[in-house]
Formats: structure tokens, sequence, C-alpha cells
């Protein structure tokens, strides 16, 4: 239908949209990146060839300088200890181990992972603070050796400016990780360590190795870190992150009261070799990139903790969805049905606008119903392809034609109520073929005086192809199932367009069919149940619709519809304090539309969008045994509805593939809905081409 208003439909920004998921993929693969940090839990790979090792490296001292022809490697002076850390900043450990430093007035070098220093920039300070050295430890704890070439470089560059970014400085100690002492050096890690020199790095291993993340006990890690024999200089490894480091805080506690005791001294590794500073003024634009980095990062896991939350969230009110439709339809379906039986004349009130593809079947539908006495009224509003014609040259009895100007859909129901002549109407779209039965089983509700709107069921005519399989598995499980929960809840929301009957006393009541929202049908049955009246769905009522043909003319009606849907429940929002049959939509009604049909699409890409995510951050077969447990549960719940319709399952096999489609589709439109209603934009009405499917359906028939 067409219906006039001032303001223009905003525009679908695709470009701003693909720009925003482009900004989420890469912030969420920031933090998937960020994420595979790891403790010193030993080295992923097996021992490797060393046979491109030097000696001068493989039986020289743990402290490496490579970036020149030749390597050189130095040991500590006797009776120097070079206390190292790996693995931190960590927000328990690294205080404490600072805490026992300073109380011994020992100082020590932390190798740090550049992830770990963007979350906790006050502990690095702290280091520096307290005269301690500060190296590079990767920035998510990789393995260089086996790491490509872009990758180390990407490791040593992001810990380099996270460093500046906190400290301002630059650091050019570096300790691999799951490394150890020169004599496990492999032909890979001698390859990765120059590569790495060239970056300005001096490479610093170990001659003890605690190996306190075993967590062996306080005894033995204190073995391991003492130096044999006495007097002998050393860089020993501890580790300040990465796990439970309360061994660790207790055995360096005892070492080094009792290694001070015996005379030695506790350095860093340059000032323990006499070597110039190792940490330097880090330019301006390392110092503006690392503190970028920091926040680029700090949201990215903001991001990464809201997608968590939407899932779960997704999840819960999917699942929710599920067993309300699945208990509302087992309720709905045990009840006794009606016998039917005549309940007076019947008015149906056809409103067409450029209906020409289907008129024709549509009323000659309705004529053929095997109801015993009814009267058709078709409200031309303003066509412009015939379609007055067309049912006038068909000289049916009991049809007659208004015609009136485009005044949109409300206005051509209220003229067509007005014309009629009895005080049962069934409202019935243009595109829409009726089963001979529907008419008679639809009205039969109105047996109880109560009853002031009855729904039909809607199926889809033209569902041979990709997109009409998914409307109609949509309209199965999702209309139809939400109509027998609703029903049974006594808050039915939304009697459709495309069948639907009301007794003239309730819309009178509530002054007949507004145009104060794009969903007029979801508004007139709100006023209805706001009236007092009962709203209930008839299974049995039969009519066929022709659904959108392409992806676009999907958009715009599905865009409308929700648009329309948002537009009534703010204006029956005050049945949320009202009683009786009002209270009934406010109080379940409404919340259920707001949970189910817009919270959840909401929610719900968040599941698609970590399923990606979790492909490439997470084990794929986790991630891909939650998504087909998924589908599995979304396929028994469409055989049921399928089977409870009287409908074959071999749309079925379409299934994956609307989840992965169709389904992304309906999300977007909830969210671009959702945001023209925010910036307080109105649509127009959008009428689909129509491609004559219904009509065929009823010939073939």
């Amino acid at each position: 239908m067409s219906l006039h208003v001032s303001r223009r439909e905003p525009r679908a920004h695709w470009l701003l949209l693909l720009l925003a998921m482009a900004v989420l993929v890469g912030a969420l693969c920031l933090n998937g990146y960020v994420s595979g940090i790891v403790g010193g839990s030993g080295r992923p790979s097996g021992a490797g060839s060393t046979t491109g090792v030097p000696q001068e490296v493989s039986r020289g001292g743990p402290v490496l300088r490579l970036d020149g022809a030749t390597p050189q490697a130095r040991r500590i002076p006797d009776e120097t200890i070079a206390l190292t850390f790996d693995d931190g900043p960590d927000p328990v450990w690294t205080p404490r181990i600072l805490d026992v430093l300073r109380a011994h007035r020992a100082h020590a070098t932390f190798f740090v992972v550049g992830a770990r220093v963007n979350r906790h920039p006050e502990l690095v300070r702290r280091m520096l603070a307290e005269g301690h050295e500060i190296g590079s430890h990767t920035f998510t704890h990789a393995d260089v050796a086996s790491a490509r070439g872009w990758r180390r470089d990407l490791e040593i560059t992001l810990t380099r400016n996270a460093i500046a970014g906190a400290t301002g400085r630059y650091v050019t100690l570096f300790r691999p990780p799951f490394s150890s002492g020169p004599d496990g050096i492999t032909t890979a890690d001698y390859a990765a360590l120059r590569s790495i020199a060239r970056h300005g790095h001096v490479a610093v291993l170990a001659d003890r190795d605690t190996r306190d993340w075993q967590r062996a006990g306080v005894p033995e890690i204190l073995a391991r870190a003492t130096p044999t024999p006495p007097g002998t200089g050393a860089v020993v490894l501890m580790h300040d992150g990465g796990g439970d480091r309360t061994q660790t805080v207790a055995a360096l506690d005892k070492l080094l009261h009792d290694l001070t005791v015996q005379g030695y001294a506790f350095r860093t590794v340059s000032a323990a070799l006499g070597a110039p500073d190792s940490i330097v003024e880090a330019p301006r634009g390392a110092r503006i990139a690392g503190t970028a980095l920091r926040y680029a990062q700090w949201g990215a896991a903001r991001l990464g903790d809201a997608l968590a939350i939407f899932v779960t969230v997704a999840l819960v009110l999917g699942l929710l969805r599920l067993a309300a439709q699945l208990l509302g339809a087992g309720v709905h379906r045990r009840r006794r049905r009606r016998p039917l039986r005549y309940l007076g004349p019947v008015s149906i009130v056809v409103p067409a606008y450029n209906e020409a593809a289907n008129i024709a079947a549509t009323v000659r539908s309705l004529v053929d119903s095997d109801y015993p006495e009814l009267e058709v009224i078709v409200v031309d509003d303003g066509s412009i392809d015939g379609t007055a014609e067309i049912v006038r040259r068909l000289r049916l009895p009991c049809v007659s034609v208004v015609r009136q100007p485009n005044g949109g859909k409300p206005a051509a129901l209220n003229t067509g109520i007005a014309h009629a002549a009895y005080d049962l109407l069934v409202l019935v779209d243009g595109d829409t073929v009726f089963e001979p039965d529907a008419v008679g089983r639809l009205i039969q509700p109105f047996a109880d005086p109560d009853v002031g709107a009855i729904s039909g069921n809607t199926k889809v005519a033209n569902r041979r192809g990709l997109l009409g399989r998914w409307q109609h598995i949509e309209y199965v499980i999702g209309f139809n199932l939400d109509r027998r929960l609703l029903d049974t809840l006594r808050c039915m929301t939304t009697v459709p367009g495309a069948i639907g009957a009301f007794r003239r006393e309730a819309l009178v009541e509530i002054g007949g069919v507004s145009a104060s929202t794009l969903a007029e049908d979801t508004d007139l049955t709100m006023g209805v149940l706001r009236a007092g009246w009962r709203v209930v769905y008839e299974a049995t009522a039969v009519a066929w619709t022709e659904a959108p043909n392409t992806l676009r003319q999907l958009w715009r009606q599905r865009y409308r519809w929700c648009y329309g849907t948002m537009q009534a429940i703010w204006k029956h929002r005050h049945s949320l304090l009202q009683r009786g049959q009002a209270g009934a939509l406010g109080r379940r009604g409404l919340p259920y539309l707001w949970l189910f049909q817009i919270a959840l699409p909401l929610a719900a890409p968040a599941v698609d969008i970590y399923a990606v995510y979790g492909m490439v951050f997470l084990p794929w077969w986790q991630v891909a045994a939650v998504w087909c447990g998924l589908l599995v549960g979304q396929t028994l719940t469409a055989m049921y509805a399928l089977r409870l319709d009287g409908e074959r399952l071999r749309p079925l096999w379409s299934l994956p593939l609307q989840q992965v489609v169709y389904r992304q589709l309906m999300y977007l439109v909830v969210i671009q809905s959702l945001v023209t209603a925010l910036l307080g934009s109105r649509l127009r009405w959008h009428r689909s081409v129509r491609s004559g499917s219904a009509a065929a359906l009823a010939v073939s028939r």
C-alpha cells in the first residue's frame, strides 16, 4: 500500500556498516591474538638440529650479541647473580617479587610480555623506578624459532612500542620464550636470534633455569637457582607471571638471604657485565604508537567481553524461546477442536493497491468458499494497473468494488469496513488465496462472545526457490509457533493482514484501523486486546500468500514490519500497567516481542561472529561441535513445527544455508530498524512487486 509521509526513508549506509564490521573483526582479531598468551610451561616444539649453531655460542655465556659477523657471548662475573624474571608483569605476583627484591636491596632484570605490559603499565614503571632493568619477551609469548618472519618481526615491534608507550623507553635486551641455556639452542633458535639482533636486541639466556613453573617445591627451586661451584656468577631464570608463583616468591626470599651471606651481589644483567644502560629514550612516534596500541588492546578486550555477554544472552534467549514455543505449541495442539457451524453472515474486505497479478485468484478463492453466506468487498486504493477492472470483469456474485484515491492500507480497510453489511469481518490482503474451508474455520472461535479477533494460518505460496523455502520455514517455525504460544498465554500480538477476522463491535470500540504505525495489523490487534477482547489463533484456517521474490523486496518488507512493530510496542506501552487482557498484552506480549523479536536478533549476530572468531583462535572442532549442536536443535524444532502444520520435511535441507545467509539479513533488518527508531525517522509504505505466485497456486489446485 502507499502511504505519504513528510520525511524520506533513511538510506541503509552499507559502507558504514561494512566499515563497522571491519573494525569489529579487526578488534576481535587483536583480542584473539593477544589472548594467545601462555605461561612458561615448556617449549611447544621438540628439540631440533644444532648443526648450524657455532660452538662459541653453544658453549659460551648466556648473553649473546649476534648483530655482527662474529657472534659474541659473555658470562656473568664471579660472585654476581643476575636474577631474571619472565612472563610478567602479573598484577598478583610481580608486586610481591618487587617487594622481596626491595627488602633485600637487590636488583633484577624483568623480561616482560608486551600484551601484559599494556594491561599493567604501572608495574613496568615501578620496575624502572626501583632500579630494575627491563627486556623484551615478545608480545604474546610466541615461540620465535617456529614463527614466520613477519610474525617474529611483529612480536618484537609491538613489544618495543608497548614498553615505549608505558615508560617512554626502548629496551635492547631480549629473551626468547621457552628458552634456557646456550647449550639448548637449536639451528632454528640461532637463526631467529640473529634475525632479532637486527632490531638492535641483545639475547639473554640463562645459566641456571629454576623451572619454577613446575612448582617442584621451594627446596628444589632453591637448589636449581644456586650456582655451582660456589662463587660462580650466573644468570638465574625465574618467573613472575604465567601462574601461581607462591613457591617462587618464597624461594627468592631464601635465595637472596643465603647468597648474600655468601658474598654474592644481585645486579641487573647490564650492571653485572659493566655494560651501558640497555634502556634508552624512545622516539615520540614510538611512544604515541605504544599508547595507541594499549588503548586498542583495552578496547578489543572490552569488545571481547561484550561479545561473550551477547553470546550468552543470545543463547539463553534462544533456548528460552525454543522451550516456550514447544510448550505453548503442545498445549495449543491438545485443545479440543470446535465443531464447524454457521455463525451468521460474513463480510470479507480486500484492500488492494496494484494487485493485478493476484486479485482475480484472491477473489475467486473467497467466492468459492464453502461458507454459506458471505460478501466480498474489494477496495481499490488508487491502483493504476487495472485492479478494479479485473474484479469487475469477473462478474462474480456477492462481490462489489469500491474505488477511492490512494490513501494507504488503513484507509482502504476502514472504507471496506464502512461498506460491509455484516458484523463478522474477515480482512484479507489482495495477494492471498484462501482454502475453501478457511472462512468457516477462521470464524468458529467467535462462538465465544469474549473473542474479538482471530488469526488464521498464513502459508507461503512461492516456496520453490531457496528464498521462498527460507521464508516458508520462517512462517511455519517463527510465526506460527509464536502464535500458538501467545494464544496459550492469551496475549497474541498480531493478527496478520493476510487472513484475520474481527468483530465489528471491537473495531468500532477502538476507532477502526489506525494509520499511526507501519504495522497496522499489529497495532490493530494490540488495540483490540487493550479494549478487553480476546485474540486467538485458528491453525486450521489456511491461506496462501505471495512472499517477496528478491532479497531487496524481502529487506524492504521486513524493515517495514520490524519498524512498525517497534512503533506499536511504544504506542501500547501503557498496557504494562493495565488489567485484564490489556495487562496480559503489557506484561506478557510486549516483553515477548522485546525479548525475542528485538533483543534476540540484536544479540544473535554475536554467536556467528564468535563462531568465526573461534574458528581462528579456538579449537575448531569445539566451535564446530557447538554450531552443529545448535543446528540440530533448530532442525528438530523445525521438524516438529512442520509436522504440526501438516507440512513435508523436504525444505529442511535448506536450513543450514538459512542460518548463514537469511538469518543475517533478518538481524540487519532489526539493527537498522532500531537505529531508524532512535533517530526519530519515519518510513514510507513499500509494496512488493507481485509475480502472481498465489494466483498460480490457485490454478494448480
